[in-house]
């Protein structure tokens, strides 16, 4: 397949969120600082040039990917080809250097305010195109920690304001106290449950859905079949569906994937990401998802996936694959949107 230029959509269009023009795919840059074992940081950078010249324009990190690393890797990046690049970070994940394995929500608006300045300052940036509230923390009222977003908007220190793993209710709520350009949640063959209620919330707003983890942290792409393949370092290891029985029955789901992909002369990956980018046909809104690599190669096969179309048909026969998954995306749901329907 191809690698030509990628199309382009807007963020936000249709709503008062309405935001910049972006290529229809982004890149997670998560995995350059961590969690999916051992990086050549090098060939992350090369990565993130050949991505802008793929079409690739929004870019998305967090200050919790690698305890502000990944933020500091990508800010030369980022301030090298600032008129082209939509920046997207995200605030609420809290982590202890004393205890790797900690992870806290803090939506308290003194703390954004402290998170978007030590953001910004990593970045080497004046402003976040994107700024997300990265998990929800139902303790403390939306319109509290959006008002605070709100307030970073007036300062310029964030143009568009988006929010992750929320439900449809929590992103009306947002909504009104601030419109939202974006919301970001897992979302691909695998796993379906924003379709409840965050999708049709997210059409009806006008706001662009995000999809995270399109390619099933890697799973969907046939790289590995059991998570004991991985790295000790890879946090894919302590995935529910990626080990013991879960993992082979979730193999043995792909058989259409790889039936269609050598129908079209493609690969899993691709026909699974062209099954993300066709859900904006489905379902009536702009999607963006943003595969993570650290590799040009992977980056130009997910690219590629953007020319490849599905026909009824063939989105029928991967329509069962999500309800026969086993296994939860986390050991620990509760701090999903899935937690909160």
């Amino acid at each position: 397949m191809s690698s030509n230029v990628i199309p382009t959509t807007t963020l936000g269009a249709g709503g008062p969120g309405a935001g910049p023009v972006v290529g229809v795919q982004g890149l997670g840059c998560m995995g350059m600082s961590e969690f999916y074992g051992e990086t050549d940081t090098a060939e992350a950078l090369a990565t993130l040039d050949r991505a802008l010249e793929l079409g690739v324009t929004l870019f998305d990190t967090a200050d919790i990917y690698g305890s502000g690393h990944n933020e500091e890797l990508i800010g030369p990046f980022v301030q090298a080809n600032r008129d082209q690049v939509v920046l997207a970070t995200k605030f609420a994940i809290e982590r202890r250097a004393d205890d790797p394995a900690y992870r806290g929500v803090n939506n308290d608006p003194a703390y954004i305010r402290k998170a978007v300045d030590a953001s910004l300052r990593r970045l080497g940036v004046d402003v976040i195109d994107l700024y997300y509230m990265h998990r929800r923390d139902p303790q403390v009222p939306l319109s509290e920690s959006v008002g605070a977003m709100a307030e970073l908007v007036q300062a310029g220190k964030v143009t568009y304001l988006g929010l992750s793993e929320v439900t449809g209710a929590e992103l009306r709520e947002a909504h009104a106290v601030h419109p939202i350009t974006a919301i970001q949640s897992e979302w691909s063959l695998f796993s379906r449950d924003v379709e409840r209620s965050a999708v049709p919330a997210a059409a009806e707003l006008g706001v662009t859905f995000v999809p995270y983890s399109p390619l099933g942290r890697g799973f969907l792409t046939g790289a590995f079949s059991n998570a004991s393949e991985l790295g000790q370092d890879d946090f894919r290891q302590y995935q529910p569906r990626f080990t013991g029985d879960n993992a082979a029955r979730n193999a043995a789901l792909l058989t259409p994937v790889h039936k269609i992909a050598a129908a079209h002369g493609a690969t899993a990956a691709q026909v699974a990401l062209a099954w993300v980018q066709q859900q904006a046909e489905v379902h009536g809104l702009a999607v963006v998802p943003i595969p993570g690599t650290r590799k040009r190669s992977r980056l130009e096969e997910n690219t590629a996936a953007t020319a490849l179309h599905l026909s009824a048909d063939e989105l029928a026969q991967l329509e069962p694959i999500a309800a026969q998954v086993a296994g939860d995306r986390y050991p620990d749901m509760s701090g999903t949107s899935a937690a909160r329907e």
